[in-house]
């Protein structure tokens, strides 16, 4: 059945398809670059497509070599995993986790005691960035939580975790904001633009045009920094439910106008195909879902 795949150019293919690269992959195959080149070559001559663009910095996946990477990755990602979970004594189980520096602080850390809990034989390793992560192209991140307004087909979406944005701050400045036109604490997101267009979407659903004339702007470049801002009572501040939750429970922020609501997206929990399978990954996102529900 399996007779005719091609199985050491696949995986010479899987390689330099993650890693966009012949000599990348070369070395981590430990043969020669031109043994790479000669292995897509034979597989491109089966399959009877092109699997590769050539570009000045190395290659380009074509839409046809896309899509078999994603099939080939997972498959010999199963391989691997279910390998692994038959040795006689399994390695320890570890994953890797990437996501925002904010959700990071705000919202998944105070909560990764009760992962621990749960599932002691398991450790995390936790990537803050801000820049996104190519699941299908960096093998070394299992899982990523993103806030976007888009889809992800070719990747597998776990749970995701709905949010809205509304006005916080210290219960003392919620006091007085109805009789002075408050200090506002801001965030200068990469896209500074998307951040004024919430504010003035709140206002106009608040019925206060005016309003954004403050007495201070402070400006934070990242949302936990202008969240303990305003907990300090700096000011107002424009943020998400998910990451001021845990600050509204505690009593250090309350909502100002609660009723005015501005509709957000969703933290979404995304890993490449097939690696939902893996035992680590599978606790992670079982436990995630119970949270994101919670």
């Amino acid at each position: 059945m399996f007779a005719s795949l091609p199985v050491t150019a696949l995986r010479a293919f899987e390689a330099a398809a993650r890693l966009r690269s012949f000599k990348l992959a070369a070395a981590e195959l430990a043969v020669t670059p031109t043994a790479v080149s000669h292995q897509i070559k034979t597989l491109e001559r089966q399959a009877g497509f092109a699997l590769f663009d050539r570009v000045p910095r190395g290659v380009r996946l074509t839409d046809k070599g896309a899509r078999l990477f994603v099939s080939v990755h997972g498959a010999l990602l199963d391989v691997a995993q279910t390998l692994d979970a038959l040795r006689p004594a399994p390695a320890s189980g570890a994953l890797t986790v990437s996501t925002t520096h904010s959700f990071a602080a705000l919202w998944l850390v105070p909560r990764l005691g009760r992962f621990y809990e749960a599932y002691p034989q398991y450790q995390l390793r936790l990537n803050a960035s801000a820049d996104a992560i190519d699941l299908l192209q960096d093998a070394s991140v299992d899982v990523a939580i993103r806030y976007s307004l888009h889809a992800y087909p070719a990747l597998h979406t776990a749970c995701k975790l709905p949010e809205w944005f509304g006005v916080y701050g210290a219960p003392s400045m919620i006091a007085r904001a109805g009789k002075h036109a408050p200090a506002l604490v801001t965030v200068r997101w990469r896209d500074s633009q998307l951040y004024e267009q919430g504010w003035q979407a709140w206002c106009v659903a608040a019925r206060l045009p005016a309003w954004r004339k403050p007495a201070a702007v402070h400006a934070y470049t990242e949302e936990h920094y202008a969240l303990q801002a305003a907990i300090a009572g700096q000011g107002l501040v424009l943020a998400s439910s998910v990451m001021v939750s845990d600050s509204v429970a505690a009593g250090t922020l309350a909502a100002y106008r609660p009723n005015v609501r501005v509709a957000g997206s969703a933290y979404a929990a995304l890993c490449a195909p097939g690696r939902e399978r893996h035992p680590p990954v599978r606790a992670f996102l079982d436990w995630l879902g119970r949270e994101f529900q919670a």
